[in-house]
């Protein structure tokens, strides 16, 4: 029987090994509207890391913030690609994202227990940046509700995930759990370091 900390450790090293990561931002493509949008936030490993740590996250601090987290997340987030499709400018955009991938990679990591206001707002901000890339990119013959519709869902979906890996962590041996989750959670930070100094 395959254990749940394997199961997570084999999705990890697929995920972290897909050629995707360069392509999370090298244009629109053919695809519009709602499809084009749920699929940009899979389209890359810094987006899928990123989304996955604030499920992880929310999970780690329960309570309110199981919920209260990843809401804020996606409601940031369509402020961030209302940004990006209206031309506005947001410096650093690919820096704030890989940045985000450092710093909820480590949180996990380390399980830091920050209080829920502090949690949501370093979230929200980190939520700016990947929704300004969403918006930045997209068609122009695509539908706005439709494309926004699409990311945001497609984002829920990659915290469900997050949140579903941890429960399935926590269920595991506890001998085990606690070094898969620090491993996966090291792994996500160097993914970050590679975006942000351009190795990856």
């Amino acid at each position: 029987m395959i254990s749940n900390g394997t199961k997570f450790g084999v999705v990890l090293a697929f995920v972290a090994s897909m050629p995707a990561i360069a392509s999370a931002h090298t244009g629109v493509g053919d695809t519009s509207g709602f499809l084009h949008g749920i699929s940009h936030p899979i389209c890359g490993v810094d987006h899928i890391l990123a989304m996955v740590m604030v499920g992880l996250f929310a999970y780690q601090l329960g309570g309110r913030a199981l919920w209260l987290i990843p809401t804020m997340f996606v409601l940031m987030m369509a402020l961030g690609g209302a940004l990006g499709a209206s031309s506005a400018y947001l410096p650093h955009a690919e820096l704030g994202i890989a940045l985000s991938v450092i710093v909820l990679g480590g949180i996990v990591a380390l399980k830091v227990k920050a209080p829920v206001g502090i949690a949501t707002g370093v979230v929200g901000c980190f939520a700016i940046f990947h929704g300004y890339a969403h918006g930045a990119e997209m068609p122009e013959n695509a539908s706005g509700f439709a494309y926004a519709a699409g990311f945001m869902i497609a984002t829920a979906l990659l915290h469900a995930t997050g949140i579903a890996v941890s429960f399935q962590i926590e269920k595991a041996s506890e001998r085990y759990s606690r070094v898969v989750m620090q491993c996966a959670e090291g792994i996500a930070a160097l993914a970050g370091f590679g975006f942000l100094t351009g190795v990856f």
